[in-house]
């Protein structure tokens, strides 16, 4: 083999090793980055199982708290419409019956 040739053989089995280095670089912080992403996760599970509960417990409190609210909206539209055809009656000399004890 000629002396260049020799020279081209060794550049590029530098580039490949060059090449081959990167992967393995990149590999490894790929892998380390999947390790800090799931580290949290692996410390405690139990503060997770924990969080998730108290989610749940909230979440139930809000829709019972919810419930409660449109109740009583509910209830304030009722009276308000009772109140307003009270007075209509009124207007037009009538009322409702309303058992007396």
């Amino acid at each position: 083999m000629s002396v260049e040739k020799m020279t081209k053989v060794e550049e590029s089995f530098q580039r490949a090793m060059g090449l081959k280095k990167t992967v393995n670089r990149w590999r490894n912080s790929h892998t380390h980055c999947l390790w800090q992403m799931t580290l949290g996760q692996r410390r405690n599970p139990y503060a997770t199982l924990r969080m998730q509960d108290t989610m749940v417990q909230e979440l139930a409190l809000a829709k019972k708290q919810l419930l409660m609210v449109r109740q009583a909206a509910l209830h304030q539209l009722f009276e308000k419409e009772h109140q307003q055809y009270q007075q209509e009656l009124n207007q037009m000399g009538k009322a409702f019956y309303v058992e007396r004890f």
